[in-house]
């Protein structure tokens, strides 16, 4: 089977892509994308939507190294300020696949603080949600067969492997046929133009950014591109660039490990933990129950059948916020008492999938699709096999099943993409203003260190350090985080030191 990041903050596998496609044009004398001064110079209407916010569609060229290209929508949110306006905040919840639409009109994104001072905007970015999709199985019966269905063979076995990679061509096979164009160009460079034509749309000289997860990539490359557009950027549960993408998967099971771990000594410390002993014990408790999944094959009310993977996905999905760890300890319990309900329901909530059976998201088809334009997974010399065997040994508490329906599915696809990588940066210090980024300690799909990592590539950046478990760390009730960061958005403040949150 197989799952993708999870669709609001999450952040599967990213990065460092050959370099096969043809760059964009460079800038004018203006800054605008030689070629591209039309597009820039379109005239958005803003109309009432949602209860208080405004809403508008920006047209951007499905390949920007051709001016002439199709065009595709982008569906744009904006929440006006309450105060006298500080200008444009643009925000990005993650993913790949994240709705940035949704993400500003549910109030997620900033602060009250950030919000009262700045017009707060979200888009859907290309090939996401309500802008033009790319669209791989129309039938969400076939979505459940290639998030959810088993094997004949077992995990780890190359009889297994060839399985999924003949599964991912089929699937690859019907992304390619129902996206046409757009699925070569779904990379994160040119999501980055896109967000500098939105920039210029909404007349801000300077782009103001706050990006999570997937989203501190996204403002990296921008950086990069747009150096002289850079305004207050914050990178929160940051990317680190440098990093082939086989690292960075490793390295995100690593990070799972390492909060499944928090987490289980939080449930010792409590009551109704159904695990006991020491914490060397009761991991090892643990890491046999999810072990004994594809052998038990408990069967859900709907007739899926629950195994090592979906097990696993449903484990990180509980990770990612401090507060779902009741529902991990309910989840197991259920298990490990022969009932499969709420694991499939965290897995489903990690894939984005409806109580009926629906996927009003598409963050399986933008997750690989982006993966496979932007990763070097298609190059790789090294066996997905061989692969799996290195994050077996470096996460092998839960890491390694994560790893099944994150990682396998990544690399089988990626060596049968229809489509080759993309251009995107190979440098990162490209001079801009101060960048503002938040890294937490405890964080499991962007591990610690790669916040700590892109603060030294970076030509002007200063870290804040949130001591504390779950992904990203502003707007998470951190009084500390949230008040330096608002410091800098609101005063351009910039930390004269990690204040250590």
């Amino acid at each position: 089977m197989r799952a993708r990041a999870a669709l609001a903050a999450a952040a599967i596998l990213m990065l460092v892509a050959g370099c096969t496609a043809s760059p964009a044009p460079g800038p004018t004398e203006s800054g605008v994308p030689a070629g591209f001064e039309s597009i820039y110079e379109q005239q958005v209407f803003w109309n009432p939507c949602n209860d208080g916010f405004d809403c508008t569609t920006v047209s951007a060229p499905v390949d920007w190294s051709d001016p002439e290209s199709d065009r595709i929508q982008l569906a744009v949110v904006r929440q006006e300020s309450t105060n006298t306006t500080k200008g444009s905040l643009l925000t990005n919840p993650g993913g790949p696949g994240g709705s940035g639409f949704d993400f500003v009109s549910y109030g997620y994104a900033v602060t009250p603080a950030a919000k009262a001072d700045y017009d707060v905007i979200g888009w859907d970015p290309r090939g996401v949600g309500r802008s033009t999709r790319v669209t791989c199985y129309t039938d969400p019966k076939q979505t459940d067969e290639a998030l959810y269905a088993t094997f004949a063979d077992p995990y780890e076995s190359q009889g297994w492997l060839d399985e999924l990679a003949s599964r991912e061509r089929d699937f690859a096979s019907a992304c390619q046929a129902n996206s046409g164009e757009l699925l070569a160009h779904m990379d994160t460079a040119s999501n980055a133009r896109d967000m500098d034509l939105i920039r210029a749309v909404v007349a801000s000289d300077k782009l103001n950014y706050v990006g999570y997860s997937w989203g501190t990539y996204l403002g990296t490359v921008y950086a990069q591109l747009f150096p002289q557009n850079v305004g207050r950027m914050v990178l929160d549960g940051a990317y680190d660039p440098s990093l082939t993408g086989f690292e960075l998967s490793q390295q995100r099971m690593v990070g799972f490990d390492l909060a499944f771990r928090s987490y289980m000594q939080a449930c010792l410390d409590g009551t109704g933990c159904p695990f006991s002993g020491d914490i060397a014990a009761a991991l090892g408790q643990a890491t046999d129950l999810i072990a004994s999944a594809d052998s038990a094959a408990l069967v859900n009310a709907d007739g899926r059948v629950l195994d090592t993977a979906t097990l696993g996905t449903a484990v990180a999905n509980s990770l990612y916020y401090q507060a779902y760890w009741a529902d991990l300890t309910t989840l197991l319990t259920a298990f490990a008492a022969g009932d499969p309900g709420p694991a499939f329901a965290a897995a489903d909530n990690y894939n984005g999938r409806f109580a009926d059976g629906s996927y009003p998201g598409n963050g399986l088809e933008v997750t690989l699709a982006v993966a496979c334009l932007d990763y070097d997974l298609a190059g790789d010399p090294v066996a997905t096999r061989d692969r799996l065997a290195q994050i077996d040994a470096a996460a092998p508490i839960v890491g390694t099943f994560i790893a099944r329906d994150d990682f396998a599915v990544a690399d089988t696809a990626c060596r049968d993409w229809p489509v080759p990588p993309a251009a995107l940066p190979t440098t990162w210090d490209a001079p801009t203003g101060p960048i503002v980024v938040v890294g937490t300690t405890r964080d499991p799909a962007t591990p610690y260190v790669w916040s700590q990592a892109l603060v030294g590539l970076l030509s002007d950046a200063v870290l804040i350090t949130r001591d504390g478990d779950g992904h990203t760390g502003y707007n998470k009730s951190n009084s500390c985080v949230d008040t330096a960061v608002d410091a800098y958005l609101l005063d351009g403040v910039v930390p004269a030191s990690d204040p250590q949150c």
